[in-house]
């Protein structure tokens, strides 16, 4: 018969809460001190003096230790406090500040490590000198994984007046923070008032001045299609005037997000699903500021999130809260199950946005099916990342039979890619397959395509 594991840690738990929050440690001068006094010791013997020396040098630190001890300011007569940000953009730094209060009314010497979460760049020890009153230090770090994490103790270490020796504590500052994709593409493109639609530094698509639906009237300039003028206007104004259209508003776009095994794989330090959803939320912005609804839903074996469609900036926040901390399941996904729960929930025709990975498309043996019936009610766009190693392997130099028959495999894998692109197409669905860098701008350049010709 076994004993649990709570009951072997009590004996231990006094030990643990000693060595974190009361222990007393030497510090380097105090190690120098002795390694200089051995020479001294090692005289005297030689001298016939040995032990006086010994046992006078000894209870010189030993009165040193004493003195340090008591000059030493109580953990009450200190304070250490932390500043955090709400929230932060994945791989952005972003600064940490901690404040002291020192009320033993003398400089304290420190050093301060903070409790930072695994996925966050390590800070290093703080150190310097801890003034009387209140003062601050900043550090700065980075998280590389999205989601909420809390900072929970502060470990503060510090000396007498003298430096032999160290007093180690914690102090408790429980805190957390919200760790969003990176949103800077999304913030830009809000921000901007501009004709063309700027995505990582590319222009990619002039705004759609056809349409159906009447905007507003401008001055005519000459680049204009000389059947909008609005002759009327021309004439009370006296300068040429012209009708300017939109696409309809109002439409609905769908994201679906996959979640499952393949979309934690890695490319270039983030998973495959940090860089679809950062597509994602820049398409939720577009759409948004286009005048469109803007639905998502995600997936693995089961329905993890469903937010039903809606508009304004108040919906894309909504948007964000809600999958800034969205994770891929280690199970197979099952987009079938998704697309028949969407089909339940979603009756007006929208633009449904899938992203998963074409490895999914290709074992599905049911999801073609699901595909065709969908449809014939919504527009389809089923969006993929490329794999570079499977693009390298493709391309490999062939120099043996081994990296022949990989070379082969490879290249039977992108012409299966390539024939599921154009079954699909031939079916009315379109298919990205794109790498990594370029998926932004292709799921917004093909939205705005898509408003453009009112094919929603």
């Amino acid at each position: 018969m076994t004993t649990s594991s709570t009951k072997r840690w009590r004996p231990f738990q006094f030990l643990a809460d000693v060595l974190q929050d009361r222990f007393i440690l030497p510090t380097k001068r105090l190690i120098l001190w002795i390694l200089l006094g051995l020479p001294l010791v090692m005289t005297g013997f030689v001298m016939g003096w040995g032990y006086r020396a010994f046992w006078l040098y000894n209870g010189l630190i030993l009165a040193a230790s004493v003195v340090d001890w008591l000059s030493m300011p109580k953990k009450r007569e200190l304070s250490v406090t932390r500043m955090l940000p709400e929230q932060a953009d994945i791989g952005q730094e972003f600064q940490v500040h901690i404040a002291f209060t020192n009320t033993s009314g003398q400089k304290v010497g420190f050093e301060l490590a903070d409790d930072l979460p695994y996925s966050f760049q390590e800070s290093g020890v703080l150190r310097g000198m801890m003034e009387p009153g209140t003062f601050g230090v900043t550090y700065h770090t980075r998280a590389n994984v999205r989601g909420m994490y809390s900072f929970h103790s502060l470990f503060l270490r510090w000396h007498g007046r003298i430096g032999l020796w160290y007093r180690q504590s914690r102090f408790s500052c429980d805190q957390t923070i919200r760790i969003y994709p990176d949103l800077s593409t999304v913030r830009g493109y809000l921000a901007s008032l501009q004709e063309s639609l700027i995505v990582d530094g590319k222009k990619i698509m002039r705004r759609a001045r056809t349409g159906s639906e009447f905007h507003a009237i401008r001055e005519y300039v000459p680049d204009d299609d000389p059947r909008t003028i609005n002759w009327s206007a021309s004439a009370r104004s006296r300068r040429l005037m012209t009708n300017q259209y939109r696409p309809e508003q109002g439409k609905v776009v769908t994201i679906m997000l996959d979640c499952g095994r393949l979309m934690g794989v890695e490319l270039d330090n983030r998973t495959r699903l940090d860089i679809s959803l950062e597509s994602a939320m820049t398409l939720a912005a577009v759409a948004i500021k286009q005048g469109d609804q803007v639905a998502l839903l995600a997936y693995s074996h089961e329905i993890k999130l469903y937010i039903p469609p809606g508009r304004g900036l108040s919906h894309l926040h909504t948007l964000v809260e809600a999958t800034y901390n969205l994770t891929t399941d280690f199970v197979e996904s099952d987009p079938a199950k998704a697309l028949t729960f969407l089909h339940r929930q979603q009756k007006r025709r929208s633009l449904i946005a899938l992203f998963s990975d074409m490895e999914n498309y290709l074992i599905e043996d049911q999801l073609s099916a699901y595909l065709w019936r969908l449809r014939r009610s919504h527009l389809l766009l089923l969006l993929s990342l490329t794999d570079p190693l499977l693009q390298g392997w493709s391309d490999v130099e062939t120099k043996n039979s081994r990296t022949a028959y990989v070379k082969a495999l490879a290249q039977r894998f992108k012409l299966d890619r390539k024939a599921f692109q154009q079954k699909m197409t031939g079916a009315g669905i379109q298919v990205l397959d794109v790498p990594s860098d370029q998926l932004t701008l292709s799921v917004v350049n093909t939205y705005l395509e898509i408003k453009s010709r009112e094919a929603l």
